[in-house]
């Protein structure tokens, strides 16, 4: 039998590093060569024998992006790959456009964290994404969605040969347990949080989708006792800063910046709260709910996927501020209310821990790899 090689693009080396360091490991423990194609640099990355730098730029329409695809397609040809994995939206249609045409392509698995349009997307900006899904679904042999909509939506429009929906990538939430040796008092002084404060935790790249700004709206209607923790980092970091400081609660905003484990954070907040756009199955909500903190969330795909409404936490419209505020003033309310959420909570995001949906996914992977 000859060499099975398998390669991961994505649009950047942190996506694979956040979401597929345990697909890597499983693909190598199993005898495979993983390559990975991605932006961010060619410097190594675990559980990966060769990176392929790609130079990719975040418009979809950029020419150069095109003369990427062209020298991708140039090694795929030369490495004879038995599987192509395609991530993010971006780098999974041009890795897609390099096979077209192809006489012997490899088998081809496109993992959907979340199709960046849905039903509210205005009318052009989602016809141009669909449209580029439509193009590609003939080189897409396998189509993973993580939430119900964009399986719905992959299987009507055909985006490819076979949809199948999977419970997210799993989540290692063994970090989790046991949350903190130090108890809430002593994290708060910690990190410079005032000790009779309500909490509310968001942890999300700083960007139009997750909308840190409506956040930051809703806290000025709520109680001065709220503090609002917004964990992360992107280019609308400095402007949710400004944000805070014109409505005059920047006493009240914590703006950590990138925080690597968020452990402590979880275990000195009171609630958490999500504001996202569109999702596909949010790392953030499970997080917290597995570390038995309440969630008030905008109800959008994926975040719906995973809240039941009064029994796992409680939704409100996207972009409505004051819902936004009457949830969070619930829980604050509502000790019996917080108590439900968070031990029904805990329970169901344990369904998506690391342990039970890797060999899944991993087999589906296989399963198409061995046809």
């Amino acid at each position: 039998m000859g060499r099975k090689t398998v390669l991961f693009t994505a649009s950047t080396q942190a996506h694979l590093c956040s979401f597929h360091l345990p697909y890597l490991k499983q693909f190598q423990e199993n005898g495979w060569t993983v390559h990975a194609a991605c932006g961010g640099g060619s410097k190594s990355l675990p559980y990966v024998d060769e990176v392929i730098h790609l130079p990719w730029k975040k418009s979809m329409f950029a020419p150069g992006n095109f003369r990427t695809a062209a020298l991708l397609r140039k090694k795929i040809r030369a490495e004879g790959y038995k599987l192509v994995s395609t991530h993010t939206s971006l780098a999974a249609f041009f890795t897609r456009l390099a096979l077209w045409g192809l006489r012997e392509r490899p088998p081809v698995v496109n993992m959907v964290h979340g199709y960046l349009f849905d039903r509210e997307t205005n009318w052009l900006k989602r016809r141009v994404l669909l449209a580029a899904e439509q193009r590609t679904a003939p080189v897409t042999d396998l189509v993973l969605t993580m939430n119900q909509w964009d399986f719905e939506t992959a299987r009507a429009y055909q985006l490819g040969r076979r949809v199948e929906q999977i419970p997210g990538v799993g989540i290692d939430f063994s970090r989790f347990d046991g949350i903190s040796s130090k108890s809430r008092r002593e994290l708060r002084e910690k990190y410079g949080l005032p000790q009779d404060s309500f909490v509310l935790i968001y942890a999300a790249e700083f960007s139009r989708r997750k909308s840190q700004a409506a956040l930051l709206r809703t806290m000025k209607r709520l109680p001065a006792c709220f503090v609002l923790v917004l964990a992360g980092e992107g280019k609308l970091f400095s402007d949710c800063q400004a944000l805070a400081a014109k409505l005059g609660i920047s006493e009240r905003v914590f703006f950590p910046g990138h925080v690597a484990d968020l452990t402590e954070w979880y275990a000195l907040s009171d609630a958490a709260v999500s504001a996202s756009r569109s999702e596909g199955l949010p790392f953030h909500i499970l997080e917290a709910m597995y570390t038995g903190l309440p969630l008030a969330s905008s109800c959008v795909k994926g975040s719906r996927d995973l809240i039941s409404p009064e029994k796992t936490g409680l939704l409100y419209p996207y972009g409505d501020d004051n819902a936004c505020a009457e949830q969070i003033l619930r829980l604050y309310n509502d000790a019996e209310l917080r108590r439900r959420l968070t031990e029904n909570a805990r329970t169901y995001a344990a369904e998506y821990g690391l342990e039970r949906v890797l060999p899944a996914v991993f087999a589906e992977y296989m399963a198409l790899a061995e046809k």
